[in-house]
């Protein structure tokens, strides 16, 4: 099954490229997302199909974060089939191939057992992923592609410096050079506690980039403000989702080898940090793209502070992997429809949402209330659970600034969502002939969907799914 989930949206990425047709191209995205969903479902119910390799295994953690993955995909890319007949100017060859490499890709990451493999394969993300955000061609959009990677490609690099530190700890240790996992998690006791401790600093360094971690966050706004609103979603989703499992193992070895204390440490000082700064930039956006740029990086925030808080906090952290992907979708895919009928990403032109464009206007106007952990959506489930398992681990002045940073959050953000959605529409867009059609509505209202089920009910195998991902991270944390 491993093979399936991988080798076929490369395999499509590939027919991607020798379609001559601009209009019959796209339809390849809903094609390998739907084979990919029928297979995230088939293994998520046959664990048996979980284990291919020992360097190819999807492990409780790792099913959390492929089905988030492939969810996000699957509705997006409806999306995307409806977003590209807009754009029939403009060649969509490499847009449509770069997004199904990418499933392939990141779905290489989530199985990998080899941490050597896995860095490969999240930087093959990072290079697929590139061309995405200058799909537009303007020179900002040349100049985001450009920071995020060369700033991406510091963090990776840092990343695998951190991976070589790992190997030389446990050949330190006496057990020889691996990469393998599960040979990690098994000698952790033995590992080299400084070589481990180096390379954990470097893997929060480099896949903190990646997340986007303050203060590594520099080429965050810039892509997602000028990338298409499906790119963002994918990003805020996907990507991140990628990238925070590498922090997942390599805490989960840290915490096997008894340096829970120091890996914890990091992670809440950073989580906060992040949040701080994601607060305090969100207060004065007025381009609604780059405001939501600066909310993902909130969120970044909040899944590391949740894992550094460990065991209490460990199912809301793993809930909000979900939730917070989900959340994305509605927010940056709607945000996409009002850029489309606006022209425009700056709240001085973009005004009368709700009348302009009714339906995008209103699920990016609930879409907010979700992100910033209102009930009875389901953010505000995953996020009171971290909150909960933050008080619970004794830490009190944590928790205190926890709450402070999401009031910031909310006023800051609300601010422009409000200015956004509410007014008059501006003379020169009442005349606009873009109208939402049924493939840029469904998905959003999908993802909705999907976001209050999860404030209201957690249905039973996603409970045993998440029950599953906390025990298998240990609850020595």
């Amino acid at each position: 099954m491993a093979f399936v989930l991988i080798l076929f949206p490369l395999a499509m990425a590939g027919l991607a490229l020798s379609i001559p047709s601009n209009r019959w191209r796209p339809v390849l995205l809903p094609m390998a997302a739907a084979v990919h969903a029928a297979g995230t479902v088939a293994v998520l119910m046959r664990p048996e199909w979980g284990s291919t390799f020992a360097w190819l295994v999807l492990d409780p953690v790792g099913k959390v974060i492929l089905l988030t993955v492939s969810v996000l995909y699957f509705f997006s890319s409806f999306y995307a089939v409806g977003y590209l007949k807009y754009r029939e100017e403009r060649s969509n060859r490499f847009f449509t191939a770069c997004l199904l490499a990418f499933l392939g890709l990141i779905s290489l990451a989530i199985w990998s057992h080899d941490l050597g493999l896995m860095w490969v394969a999240i930087e093959g993300t990072t290079l697929v992923t590139a061309p995405l955000i200058y799909f537009n061609r303007s020179q900002r959009s040349i100049e985001a592609t450009w920071k995020y990677l060369l700033v991406g490609s510091v963090g990776i690099a840092l990343a695998l410096l951190g991976t070589f530190f790992l190997a030389y700890s446990s050949l330190q240790g006496g057990f020889g050079a691996t990469l393998g996992f599960e040979d990690l998690l098994r000698n952790a006791p033995g590992l080299s506690k400084t070589w481990l401790r180096a390379s954990f600093i470097l893997f929060l360094v480099g896949y903190g980039t990646k997340m986007g971690l303050a203060p590594m966050h520099t080429w965050k706004p810039d892509a997602y403000g000028e990338a298409p609103g499906v790119v963002g979603a994918i990003f805020a989703g996907g990507v991140t989702s990628g990238a925070f499992l590498a922090l997942l193992r390599i805490f989960q070895i840290c915490d096997a080898a008894g340096e829970n204390p120091f890996a914890s440490r990091l992670l809440v000082f950073m989580g906060l940090f992040t949040m701080t700064v994601a607060g305090v930039f969100m207060a004065s956006q007025r381009d609604f793209k780059r405001m939501l740029a600066y909310s993902s990086i909130e969120h970044m925030g909040i899944l590391t502070l949740g894992l550094g808080i460990g065991a209490p906090a460990l199912f809301g952290t793993m809930l909000h992997v979900l939730t917070n992907g989900m959340t994305k979708g509605v927010l940056f895919l709607s945000a996409g429809n009002i850029h489309r009928a606006y022209a425009s990403k700056s709240i001085d032109q973009v005004q009368g949402a709700l009348r302009r464009v009714p339906l995008s206007g209103a699920l990016f106007l609930a879409g907010f209330f979700a992100i910033t952990g209102s009930p009875p959506f389901g953010p505000f489930i995953s996020e009171f659970s971290i909150l909960n398992g933050v008080f619970t681990a004794g830490h009190f002045a944590a928790g205190a600034l926890f709450l402070v940073l999401l009031l910031v959050v909310f006023m800051g953000m609300g601010i422009t969502v409000l200015k956004v959605v509410q007014g008059r529409v501006p003379l020169d867009v009442e005349g606009s002939d873009y109208h939402e059609s049924f493939l840029t509505a469904a998905p959003v209202l999908a993802f909705m969907a999907i976001v209050v089920l999860l404030g209201l009910y957690i249905p039973a195998p996603l409970q045993t799914l998440l029950d599953d991902a906390v025990k298998f991270l240990g609850n020595r944390s």
